[in-house]
């Protein structure tokens, strides 16, 4: 049995490249990270805590996170209007990371990897800020965009795995599942 370890429905959908045979089941964690942890470290520690509450000898647990990056400062999601005209006004013109970390458990067995994807953003004035925050997209995003909607608007140029963007590296996580 292979359960995915998240509400996000957009990893559920990705995972659905794979297989339509799986089942969501998630915990409330503590998703606090520790001062000064960089985006790599953080994504594989907390697809870790969000996996090992499934860990058991009969089913295979995946637990994702995602994290954007720039200048080794982690975004999150925006709190406020306000904030994410802040998140993308930094975004801006400017070449950022998304971290997603994958770990796969399944008994004593785990294994965990993380992939980066480098993003360009245009430059953007405030009334392209404007116009995009009044989609209501970025609020519940980290670094306040979703590459799969109208954030693919803002987005000049990427270098690596899409889907890693969307929030699941749907490639690497098949490569890992059949060697696990």
């Amino acid at each position: 049995m292979l359960v995915l370890a998240s509400k996000s429905p957009r990893r559920q959908e990705l995972l659905k490249f794979i297989t339509d045979d799986f089942i969501i089941q998630t915990a409330d964690v503590d998703e606090n990270l520790p001062d000064n942890v960089s985006p790599a470290d953080a994504v594989l520690y907390l697809s870790k805590i969000k996996a090992e509450p499934f860990r058991s000898e009969e089913k295979t647990v995946i637990g994702a996170d995602t994290v954007v990056a720039i200048d080794g400062i982690i975004l999150g999601k925006p709190t406020d209007e306000n904030d994410a005209k802040a998140m993308l006004k930094r975004l801006s013109n400017r070449v950022h990371s998304v971290f997603t970390g994958v770990t796969i458990i399944k008994g004593e067995k785990e294994k965990s990897f993380y992939v980066e994807t480098k993003v360009k953003f245009f430059e953007l004035n405030d009334d392209m800020i404007e116009a995009y925050i009044k989609t209501g997209e970025p609020f519940d995003k980290a670094g306040a965009y979703g590459i799969q909607g109208f954030g693919c608007l803002l987005v000049e140029k990427i270098d690596g795995d899409y889907f890693n963007v969307v929030g699941l590296p749907v490639s690497k996580l098949n490569q890992s599942l059949f060697t696990f």
